[in-house]
């Protein structure tokens, strides 16, 4: 069996890193390092009335466009590229990574007693080819009295989650019912991306 390519994968996020080679996919992360990069980040506001399943699709795919067009601009070897977006979803609002402590604990204490949505989309890129999956899970949430989202800010893991949680984390603990996919939830729906990369002749 020929060994698998390896992909671009537009996203800095750890935990996708650490999801996509669990799943023995080889990969080097875009990072947009030099001075241009800047110029490839994409606008991840919401548009006035956006649906969220429609903004994280719109943002997933985006991410993936300014990554093709970053990789030939800059003259790197021609990949297959994966790109993804997480969000959290409160009915229509729209929930994306705290800024401060302050937008942390609003979201918490919105997400409290609650239930929520939290929708990851992927998309990869093979030449002229582009595929997306969706990802959506249910996931609920048990009272939070105020002491223990305070402990949970303190600890300094809510501010680079949309959010303001990350499930693998201390906040596992505030999950009192779940459906869906766990690695959606973290960021990578492992299962859906396994079927994007599969017609790129990988196997699972």
């Amino acid at each position: 069996m020929p060994p698998m390519k390896t992909i671009w994968l537009a996203s800095k996020s750890p935990r996708r890193a650490e999801l996509l080679a669990s799943m023995g996919v080889p990969f080097d992360v875009l990072q947009f390092k030099d001075d241009a990069g800047a110029h490839y980040e994409v606008d991840e506001s919401v548009h006035p009335g956006e649906p969220p399943r429609d903004y994280v699709r719109r943002v997933a795919f985006d991410k993936a466009l300014h990554a093709v067009t970053y990789v030939r601009n800059n003259g790197l070897p021609e990949r297959p590229l994966l790109s993804a977006d997480t969000t959290v979803a409160l009915g229509d609002r729209i929930l994306g990574k705290p800024a401060d402590a302050t937008e942390a604990r609003e979201m918490l204490t919105a997400l409290s007693g609650r239930v929520h949505e939290v929708l990851t989309a992927i998309v990869v890129v093979d030449g002229q080819d582009i595929r997306q999956m969706l990802s959506v899970s249910r996931v609920e949430f048990m009272s939070l009295n105020v002491q223990t989202i305070e402990r949970y800010i303190g600890s300094g893991e809510p501010f680079d989650k949309a959010g303001g949680y990350g499930i693998q984390g201390h906040a596992g603990i505030f999950v009192s019912d779940m459906q869906g996919s766990f690695t959606g939830i973290m960021g990578l729906p492992v299962h859906e991306t396994a079927l994007l990369l599969a017609p790129l002749g990988f196997n699972f």
